[in-house]
């Protein structure tokens, strides 16, 4: 599958913290990532659990994700034929950061709730 993506390995200094956001950056490949560790694996379940994101825009971060061993993508000969996704073990070692992300964000959302009060 040919790399498509725009700008997508820019880091001039080799920042490791610039070639993660190049891996998983962006609005929804977290979202994506963690949904399909919660067995959130075909395409029409992730298009309801991310209502707001367009069909194109799923499919071209499932490619990248894929692209970038982060999921597998398994077909299955049937009819009408199935795709399921899964992580691989790269994949899987992301979700330790993606739990400390999620426990942050809850903090910082009690701090401007209480700020808000």
């Amino acid at each position: 599958m040919p790399d498509t993506r725009k700008n997508k390995d820019y880091n001039p200094y080799n920042c490791p913290v610039t070639h993660c956001m190049n891996k998983i950056g962006g609005k929804w490949k977290i979202l994506i990532i963690y949904a399909v560790s919660k067995n959130v694996n075909r395409f029409g379940k992730l298009q309801k659990v991310l209502p707001l994101m367009s069909k194109q825009m799923l499919v071209n971060q499932l490619r990248e994700l894929e692209v970038d061993n982060i999921l597998d993508r398994h077909i299955f000969a049937e009819m009408p034929p199935r795709v399921e996704y899964q992580l691989t073990e790269r994949g899987k070692s992301l979700i330790p950061v993606i739990k400390i992300m999620q426990e942050w964000g809850v903090k910082d959302l009690e701090m401007d709730s209480a700020l808000a009060s």
